[in-house]
Formats: C-alpha cells, structure tokens, sequence
C-alpha cells in the first residue's frame, strides 16, 4: 500500500515550493489539493484531482485509488498549520502519511517586515471564532489567518471598538503573487485600504 504524501507549498508561487515537494510530485501518479495550488505544477502529467467542499468524496478517492498509485495531496502553506493534514489523520494512521512542510503565509510577511516571529501566538480566523483581542493584550502582538467574513477590516472595526485605534497592522494580500499588497497602519488606515482578498494580519499594541 503506497504512503500518501502531504505537502506544503507555500504561500502561492512556485518560488517558495520546496524541491523536495517538487520531486514528490514528479514521482506522483495523482496529484490533489485546491484548484489554485495545482495551477502551480501545470507541468504534471499524471492525474488531477481537484477538492471541492465534499470532503468525503476526496478520502473515498483516495482510500479507491492508493493501492496501485502514488498520490500527493498539496496544501497551501505549511502541512502543520491549519492544513488539510487535520483531516487526514482522522481518516489516515501516521503510517499511512508521509509529510513534507511548508512556508506558512505569516512566516512569509514576517520576513517581508523583517521582524522575528518565535514568541507571538499564531491564530487563524478561517472559517473559526477566536478572542485575538485578549491573546493581544497579553502578548502585544499577535498574528493570524483570516477569511471573508473577519477580513483585515473586520477586524480593524473591532479594534477601534475594543478602543484600540492606536494598535499597528501589518496586513499582507495575495503574497509572493506579482499582485502582492503589504499595507502598514492604524486601523483606521487598514479601513480606508479595503477591499482585500486572501489576507493575512499581524496587529502589534504599543
């Protein structure tokens, strides 16, 4: 029975995929993930399988087709940052999985701010509900993964409504894509620069 890799590939362009992924997709028969993170490898010649929101229907496929083809499932990012490798294990044992990491998108923009990231929580708000507001207060920064409901400027207004209007933002849009956006400000100015698409935040309180 042939291992299913996982790997991470970053935060979107194929600069930032590590060759070791690289080369487990050339190995590959089948290759899964989001429909934009199989546009990185155009070059594949094998099997496709893009993931709709029927997740089900993905673990069946691969539980039919792993035991005569060698499968790698892409995720954005990092495979041990709020990835797809949560949900695999709950089908999967370790045994079955083999694992190849990532860059994350907030390790990306924490380089693009030339600042160390080692001690400030990580959160994601994608698809979930977290109190960022009190992980700030404690710790002066915090770091996190949004979606289309809390969008930078979401979460700005909560800011400025908690009473801290006078908090920095770092918001990151589309990073290491040619569209990239890096905004620096108050929330106030973080407002004013919306709308934005895939977004990552990093809110510093002074």
């Amino acid at each position: 029975m042939n291992k299913i890799i996982v790997a991470g590939i970053g935060p979107g362009h194929r600069d930032y995929v590590l060759p070791a992924v690289y080369r487990a997709v050339e190995n590959s028969d089948i290759l899964i993930g989001g429909k934009r993170n199989l546009e990185i490898f155009q070059d594949f010649t094998g099997e496709t399988h893009p993931i709709t929101r029927d997740l089900e229907e993905v673990i069946s496929y691969i539980k039919d087709k792993r035991r005569d083809k060698k499968i790698t499932f892409v995720v954005s990012g990092d495979t041990g940052f709020y990835s797809m490798l949560t949900y695999l294990k709950r089908h999967f044992s370790k045994e079955d999985l083999e694992v190849i990491p990532g860059i994350t998108s907030l390790q990306y923009l924490f380089s693009k701010m030339k600042e160390p990231w080692q001690e400030v929580p990580l959160m994601s708000l994608h698809g979930r509900q977290q109190d960022f507001l009190e992980k700030l207060q404690t710790f002066k920064k915090v770091a996190m993964l949004t979606d289309n409901i809390y969008t930078p400027d979401r979460i700005a207004e909560i800011l400025i409504k908690a009473g801290l209007k006078s908090t920095r933002m770092t918001v990151g849009e589309n990073l290491s894509y040619r569209d990239e956006r890096i905004i620096e400000g108050r929330p106030q100015e973080i407002i004013g620069a919306a709308p934005y698409k895939m977004a990552v935040v990093v809110i510093q309180y002074e």
